[in-house]
């Protein structure tokens, strides 16, 4: 059974602003662990005495308890402090009058209703159906039925936007900054890089944006787009784009979108694959992506660039006629266009087929119809209280990216205004925006944004160098705010002095004005989430979703300060586990059910396009008739009902050795480190170690040159062993702090020169790493880094009466004056096979593998 989705009345579930005063010791991060691993023994001790009716029962109350104790002692994240106890009682003392002060008031006006934070996020929010530790898993509020729909009979994206536009016709819509000058500044490198000052947001109603629609739409059919047929979308993120979007579906043209950032080959293959013969791009990819392979796409008749303004003496193969978005609209506006009946799209009706970004190999064509992408909708709607025409939202992640098409989706169901930016123009230190201007995001004040963790991740390490910079002063005042803020946010309080006098300047980072920021596109390290929960002063809902379930699967409460997961189950989907015995993933594991997580409900896909394979790999339809989805993802269910992704099989290898590493987990952890901007962990089956590529941060390890009293180029630091080395010791140090095991820690990294971007085709729009890719261009360092001794694997026979593990090195170099090692003070280790003999020299660094 399925059912509309009803909305919450708006009031939020928990306690206004109330600072309580609390003294908590000095404790290291690893007296804390073992402390709460004490208690956890002694809860279940506890637990077993107490009678159950079943063993579920108890296993339940036991996954509560524990679920509720690591909440209570998420305190470990704290900064490091080396302040006089004079200063921290200083400190508290003006919070606890403060506190005196304000806690009368609160007594007498609060609600009997309202919940702290941690009352909340104690609260189960989803439950399995079956009572099996497998699932499948629900939203509480959705236990009897999925949710399909905002509202009844609204159930195409054409009526949403239909029925927004008569409830708020004169509210603002979608707005652009407007170009005021550009300009051209050298750099000290001899670079020259474009500048820009931007003037104020120009707004367009949601009614001018309908007829906008409208004659775009009209416009297409009259250029013979039909409807049921594609027509492919390849832009940077604009208004322009969601138009164009807006009017396909109004007119049921099936839109195919890619990426911007793809390559040539990539492209073509999309284009041929979906057979178009309309595309809508803009000025400057038909120029330098489009213009390179228009020959390659046989069927292409018409393309539309979304500028005013097409590029005169440009040449296009014949054929080919090429209009500007503005003439299409004047086209669509004639009488006789207009006035022509349009054929309405059903819910069934394939809405959108995106192409992924390619990150494991060809990019495929996901096929989304209408009902997918609002049940998908409705059920992140749910999650955001209180959405509705007083929220701008500022959108900026590539279009072609689900994350971001579903939440501008939500934008336009509840008459959000949308203000476009560009990673180039989104805060005052963006690369596009000149020196003493303002970035989109200070003019525009958003309330709702969406990120991706390498953003957030940038964010929080820029703000920390900043940290580092201030004086003691200023330095020691923000270190006790920010501990002190944990503390309140783990007793579930916020801290409204604190977030007054030290956070406001970090929080106008964003605009001032932010109230939800979503996580979605990776896993988010809880440090930054924490981090961003307290400077910020906004919760962060992180999400997990697929372009195969419409980029909806959980969104964790904005109440629940937890981190780590992502949250309950949707209300338009369930969750089940799936046992993964070759990984050791069980449904049966304590004290958590783990599993490969498979999505079901009505925003899983149609499917791939034009793969029947690959469709019966990763979906199925089971004896209800409703659709799954195989994510590939490894998660785990808590006691209260929320998801936490622990590996994914994709990134699980397994060494020579049989340890199994998380290649995503070792990412991870790691990315947190102040050294690291982006870092991919590589390991072989064949081999008995990690090693990793590492972009470095350029303050960073400039920094850390001078400390060293190293100098020289940037490209000269990168590849300079002693810095290497450094940066080696930093990220071990990182790695042992975050309990990596030993065979999970990189032995060996390679400093990348260059940052890797969209554009070098080393990771997708969303930041996403391609591992195909990134082993291709590092294959010569990876063959450096891993010592395969080639030369004296063929000369083993004269290691054979050995009967050490350890050779000298120079007896080896004498059977063979090929063999070449790191350092020549270490004996060579040698491996052996089932029958005592030597099958490999592995020159590692003294460590006997047996």
């Amino acid at each position: 059974m399925s059912a509309c989705y009803k909305p919450p009345p708006p009031r939020l579930p928990f306690k206004p602003s109330r600072p309580v005063f609390i003294v908590v010791s000095q404790r290291d991060y690893t007296g804390e662990r073992l402390r709460v691993k004490s208690e956890i023994f002694s809860l279940r001790i506890r637990i077993k005495k107490q009678s159950f009716t079943d063993t579920s029962q108890r296993r339940r109350k036991e996954e509560e308890e524990v679920t509720s104790l690591f909440l209570l002692h998420s305190v470990s994240m704290r900064l490091k402090q080396d302040v006089s106890p004079v200063v921290v009682v200083i400190f508290r003392l003006v919070v606890w009058l403060y506190s005196l002060i304000s806690y009368l008031p609160y007594l007498l006006l609060r609600s009997s209703e309202l919940q702290s934070f941690s009352e909340c996020s104690r609260r189960v929010k989803g439950r399995s159906l079956s009572a099996h530790p497998a699932g499948p898993y629900r939203d509480v509020g959705a236990l009897r039925a999925l949710a399909v729909c905002l509202q009844p009979g609204v159930n195409t994206l054409d009526r949403v936007f239909e029925s927004t536009v008569s409830r708020y016709p004169d509210l603002d819509c979608l707005g652009t900054r407007e170009l005021l000058s550009e300009e051209e500044e050298g750099q000290e490198d001899g670079r020259v890089f474009k500048k820009v000052i931007l003037g104020e947001y120009r707004w367009m109603s949601y009614d001018q944006v309908y007829k906008e629609v409208r004659a775009f739409g009209s416009g297409l059919a009259s250029l013979g787009q039909r409807p049921l047929k594609n027509i492919a979308i390849i832009c940077e993120t604009r208004e322009e784009w969601i138009i164009a979007a807006q009017a396909c579906f109004m007119y049921n043209f099936p839109l195919v979108t890619l990426y911007s950032t793809l390559g040539g080959p990539a492209i073509a293959h999309g284009l041929n694959e979906a057979e178009v013969s309309h595309i809508i791009t803009s000025k400057d990819l038909l120029e330098t992506k489009l213009k390179n392979i228009l020959l390659e796409v046989p069927r292409l008749r018409h393309i539309i660039v979304v500028e005013d303004k097409l590029n005169s003496g440009s040449e296009y193969p014949r054929g080919i006629s090429v209009h500007s978005m503005a003439a299409v609209k004047r086209l669509g506006a004639h009488p006789e266009n207009a006035s022509r009946q349009r054929q309405a799209p059903c819910a069934s009706d394939v809405a959108v087929i995106m192409y992924t970004s390619g990150s494991t190999g060809v990019p495929k064509g996901v096929m989304i119809s209408h009902s997918n992408i609002i049940a998908a909708i409705t059920g992140m709607a749910e999650r955001i209280p209180n959405l509705g025409e007083d929220d701008t939202y500022i959108g900026y992640l590539p279009l072609a990216h689900v994350l971001e098409l579903s939440a501008e989706m939500v934008c336009f169901a509840h008459g959000c205004r949308i203000g476009y930016s560009s990673p180039q123009t989104l805060s005052d230190q963006s690369t596009k925006i000149k020196k003493g201007s303002k970035g989109d995001i200070s003019v525009l004040k958003p309330t709702l944004m969406a990120a991706v963790p390498e953003i957030m991740d940038r964010i929080y390490k820029n703000v920390m160098i900043k940290v580092e910079e201030m004086g003691a002063f200023q330095r020691t005042l923000f270190l006790l705010a920010y501990n002190y803020k944990m503390e309140q946010l783990a007793m579930g309080y916020s801290t409204p002095l604190c977030d007054k006098l030290v956070f406001r300047k970090v929080r106008a980072l964003l605009g001032g004005r932010l109230r939800v920021l979503l996580s979605g596109g990776a896993p988010l390290s809880a440090v930054t989430q924490r981090f961003m929960n307290i400077c910020f002063c906004c919760p962060v809902g992180q999400g997990y979703g697929l372009t195969e379930t419409c980029g909806a699967g959980t969104i964790s409460q904005l109440w629940d300060y937890s981190t780590g997961r992502v949250g309950a189950p949707l209300v338009c989907c369930e969750i089940q586990l799936k046992d993964w015995i070759e990984g050791g993933y069980r449904s049966t594991d304590r004290p958590c059910p783990r599993g490969e997580i498979l999505v079901g409900g009505p925003n899983v896909t149609m499917g791939y396009y034009k793969n029947k394979d690959k469709n019966r790999e990763d979906f199925f339809v089971d004896k209800k008739g409703q659709r799954w989805f195989c994510t590939g993802d490894i998660g785990e269910f808590h006691g209260d009902g929320c998801l936490k992704i622990i590996d994914r099989k994709k990134d699980l290898v397994k060494l020579q050795a049989g340890e199994y590493v998380s290649l995503g987990k070792v990412e991870a952890v790691l990315k947190s480190c102040p050294l690291v901007d982006n870092i991919c962990a590589y390991a072989s089956s064949d081999e008995s170690y990690v090693i990793a590529f590492v972009v470095p941060n350029k303050k960073q390890l400039l920094a850390l040159a001078e400390r060293k009293r190293i100098r020289g180029l940037w490209e000269e630091l990168c590849n300079n062993p002693v810095i290497v080395e450094e940066v080696l010791k930093v990220i071990t140090e990182a790695a042992l702090t975050a309990q990596l095991e030993r065979f999970e820690i990189p032995r060996k990294i390679c400093l990348s020169i260059e940052p890797w971007t969209p554009e070098t085709g080393l990771v997708t729009d969303a930041f996403k790493l391609k591992r195909t890719e990134l082993k291709t261009h590092y294959q010569d360092d990876i063959e450096r880094m891993y010592v395969f001794c080639s030369h004296a694997t063929l000369r083993l026979p004269m290691m054979h009466h050995c009967q050490t593990d350890e050779i000298p090195l120079a007896r080896v170099q004498a059977w063979d004056p090929l063999f070449k090692r790191d350092s020549a003070d270490k004996p060579v280790t040698i491996q052996r096979d089932s029958r005592k003999r030597v099958k490999r020299a592995d020159a590692l660094q003294g460590e006997t593998s047996r």
